[in-house]
């Protein structure tokens, strides 16, 4: 979802989102991920989850963060696990 306040993604924010989707969940490695901004508008501080890890209402991010807790992760893990994927 787009919020109407957010600037529009530079080419090289666009072009880093799209590397991101190419990964898998850093939570919990399926495929098919969104790409969550730890800071909105922040698009080089984003990392890749399933719908279930970052939406999710019993294991998700924005919900009760219950894999979050068992992988004893937070979202500055989850983006050096990210980066980490990147380089790999």
């Amino acid at each position: 979802m787009h919020s109407k306040n957010k600037k529009a993604q530079t080419a090289a924010e666009k072009r880093h989102v799209a590397r991101l989707a190419e990964l898998p969940c850093v939570v919990c490695g399926a495929h098919g991920v969104e790409v969550h901004e730890i800071k909105q508008g922040a698009w080089f501080l984003s990392c890749a989850l399933c719908p279930d890890c970052h939406r999710g209402s019993v294991n998700g991010i924005h919900g009760q963060r219950r894999i979050w807790a068992v992988k004893k992760m937070d979202e500055l893990d989850a983006l050096s696990e990210t980066i980490r994927m990147l380089y790999a």
